[in-house]
């Protein structure tokens, strides 16, 4: 009996790290997981300020860069924990402190972002250096539990350690602007392949409808990031008792905007194209997809900051180029969930045109006199067509 105990004790603190059920019933996302996304959503609100910054300096095309960068960085340490989480969480204490090293790379990553926008990714490279590290780990500890997927976690430990030492040395080289863009794009390259030619040694136990939720969840938190920026930029143009009226008109405006941007991605159960669309191809291509709804829809706070400083004169852009930063983002994020949610084959044809059409029009309508207001508008008569479309019929991808 003593020792019964005594081995329940062990397996508190430490589970051998097998891969869980693919069709495991009620999997949803743990405290854990949900403490991750939290603390990741603070470098995603770092970047989407900076991107303000630059941008209401006039420095559009070192501002959305920079911004595009940095979210990799971001976005990447959290896909990659998601999918390990999905196949192999065991909920121990060495996953658990394995994760928390990863969270604090993804602090790092924030604390650096200032500097990344000055041009300095030192500190944003030793932050997602040491998240992807910490990954390394994982994967060695799952290539020894597990043998069935040994070649695989092995693939994925032996090719991250590699690009992380080429982002080492392209930090440590100092190479110009341009060169280093270069570079950067080639090695982000080399981080997208890995996973793809871990896979193809045998595909790893992810479940589907966990899959979904945590991208679904980090979508909220995303939209909840909007909402807070433009509620500041709001309350501070309100402050100064000036344009009280269109501040507050605004604000309605983009509260609309982000609740049917919410309507449109959940929609479609995400979960449902990739049960029934399991090939690596269809899976990778949704899972890398939500870089553009992610960064799209964080930027969507930054346009609507923007919006706010040009009705109280706290910027020089033009009234055009402030419109488009609202805009653009906007039809990214419709584009992009047409393409991984709803698809161009849906058989509500109502909806699968409406997507890319209302994508151009809300593009279009910056060069309107009021073109937040006329996006909004759009977006949320989308949802209109999105309901009446789909009522009575089943939902499919």
């Amino acid at each position: 009996m003593v020792q019964g105990i005594r081995a329940r004790r062990v397996r508190m603190w430490y589970r051998p790290m097998r891969a869980r059920d693919s069709g495991e019933n009620h999997r949803v996302s743990t405290p854990l997981e949900l403490l991750f996304d939290l603390c990741f959503v603070v470098a995603v609100g770092a970047a989407s300020a900076d991107l303000h910054h630059a941008l209401v300096e006039g420095h559009v095309g070192h501002g959305v860069l920079s911004y595009a960068m940095v979210f990799f960085a971001i976005w990447w340490g959290w896909l990659n924990f998601s999918w390990f989480a999905s196949a192999f969480d065991t909920d121990d204490v060495p996953y658990r402190l394995a994760t928390l090293v990863q969270i604090a790379g993804g602090l790092t990553v924030a604390a650096g972002v200032d500097r990344a926008f000055e041009g300095d990714f030192r500190v944003v490279m030793v932050g997602y250096v040491l998240m992807r590290l910490a990954m390394v780990t994982q994967w060695l500890r799952a290539a020894k539990s597990d043998p069935e997927f040994r070649t695989t976690a092995l693939w994925y430990a032996g090719g991250i350690t590699v690009v992380q030492a080429l982002w080492v040395t392209d930090a440590l080289l100092g190479l110009p602007t341009p060169t280093a863009t270069i570079v950067f794009a080639a090695l982000v390259v080399c981080e997208l392949a890995v996973p793809s030619l871990a896979e193809m040694r045998g595909g790893t136990s992810w479940h589907p409808h966990h899959i979904a939720e945590r991208y679904g969840l980090f979508t909220l938190i995303v939209l909840g990031e909007v909402v807070l920026s433009a509620t500041n930029a709001v309350k501070e143009g309100v402050s100064e008792g000036e344009h009280v009226g269109t501040l507050v008109g605004l604000a309605a405006v983009g509260l609309a905007l982000v609740f049917s941007m919410w309507w449109l991605y959940f929609d479609q159960p995400g979960h449902l194209r990739l049960v029934r669309h399991p090939s690596l191809l269809s899976t990778s291509s949704w899972g890398y997809g939500h870089y553009f709804i992610f960064a799209s829809a964080a930027a969507v706070g930054t346009g609507l900051e923007l919006a706010v400083d040009y009705d109280t004169h706290h910027t020089a852009l033009s009234g055009l180029v402030t419109a488009l930063t609202v805009t653009v983002p906007v039809a990214v994020f419709l584009v992009s969930v047409w393409l991984l949610h709803i698809g161009p084959s849906n058989e509500c044809r109502e909806i699968a045109i409406g997507f890319p059409v209302t994508a151009v029009l809300v593009v279009a309508a910056s060069f309107g006199p009021v073109p937040i207001h006329v996006a909004a508008v759009l977006v949320a008569g989308l949802v209109a067509l999105t309901v009446v479309a789909s009522h009575g019929r089943p939902r499919s991808i």
